[in-house]
């Protein structure tokens, strides 16, 4: 999501029935302090941590507050690999981003839901829009103009700067045909999922943050997930003193742009974990050997988000944006 991003959303909407993923295999992953953890298949390297934290919905556990909806942003590519592991070839920091769906009002877990996840790699790019440049068009990539400007400007300026925190369009149509740093995978029983990629970096106009779909009552089948309504769209952003340690480290270090910080940003809700704020664990002064993030998402199983943070009112068309 760019500076082109607002809250009016992408006017580009794609039915949901045209839902198609690309299967491709992973383990199961440990996810500590989102209610337990999964009992096999995890990734290399990583322990698996029984009895840890509480599922919700059990004894002892207040429910959670609904999660702040947010606009998807112009650079969403419908669930295009079906994977776990979303890195790639992408060099950054490691990150574990493990997240537990919820619904906001019981509290039990939501299994089977679709999780989506993109975001921009260490030098502010999107997969499917690198030829846009950091932030796809945000702060990088395009000819500068030459010659003198002619002419005074009349009138009062209308909507936010081009390139800033959150003016602009709609959808954009993908420029290339990668898709590192994006991936979906299924909730387990206990509502959990968990992804491996790389810390985030950042783009003119935009915090660090990872963009993030929940859709349900979908189809799961030999090529993936089918149909279903989308029941959140939101970010999941990171606390400022993680991203300044960050800053630090190649290839991070090599990234010019203008940085906004948390506080700036204009889509970040400001509510903590209840707006996306990822709880992160690494051991400090070594950020560089990896992250773990966790959250805990409550979410309306029965409402349908079209991408520009409301719902879509009961009846209306199953759709969402592809931005």
């Amino acid at each position: 999501m760019t500076g082109q991003e607002t809250a009016q959303g992408p006017k580009h909407k794609r039915d949901l029935t045209r839902r198609k993923v690309v299967a491709a295999g992973a383990g199961a992953v440990v996810a500590v302090g989102v209610g337990g953890a999964f009992a096999a298949g995890a990734f290399a390297g990583e322990e698996t941590a029984a009895g840890t934290g509480k599922t919700a919905g059990t004894s002892g556990e207040a429910c959670y507050k609904l999660t702040s909806e947010t606009t998807e942003g112009p650079y969403y590519i419908d669930a295009d690999k079906l994977r776990r592991d979303i890195t790639e070839d992408q060099e950054g920091i490691p990150l574990t981003l493990r997240l537990k769906v919820i619904d906001s009002d019981t509290c039990k877990p939501l299994a089977n839901a679709a999780v989506d996840i993109w975001h921009c790699n260490a030098l502010g790019v999107y997969s499917g829009y690198e030829s846009m440049g950091s932030g796809g068009g945000g702060g990088g990539g395009g000819t500068p103009p030459s010659g003198t400007p002619s002419g005074t400007p009349t009138g009062t300026p209308t909507g936010a700067p081009p390139g800033g925190g959150g003016g602009g369009g709609g959808h954009e149509e993908p420029t290339d045909d990668e898709r590192y740093l994006r991936g979906t995978w299924r909730t387990d029983r206990k509502g959990e999922v968990v992804f491996r990629t790389v810390f985030p970096g950042w783009y003119q106009g935009r915090c660090v943050h990872i963009h993030t779909k929940v859709h349900v009552n979908g189809t799961w089948t030999d090529a993936g997930y089918e149909g279903g309504t989308t029941c959140h769209t939101g970010q999941l952003f990171f606390d400022e003193t993680s991203v300044l340690a960050t800053a630090e480290v190649a290839p991070y270090s090599a990234n010019t742009t203008s940085r906004t910080t948390l506080d700036e940003d204009t889509i970040y809700p400001g509510n903590g974990t209840e707006g996306g704020l990822l709880k992160l664990k690494y051991k400090k002064g070594a950020i560089a050997k990896g992250v773990t993030a966790t959250l805990t998402m409550g979410v309306d199983p029965g409402a349908t988000q079209d991408g520009t943070g409301d719902s879509v009112q009961p009846g209306a068309s199953a759709s969402a944006s592809a931005a």
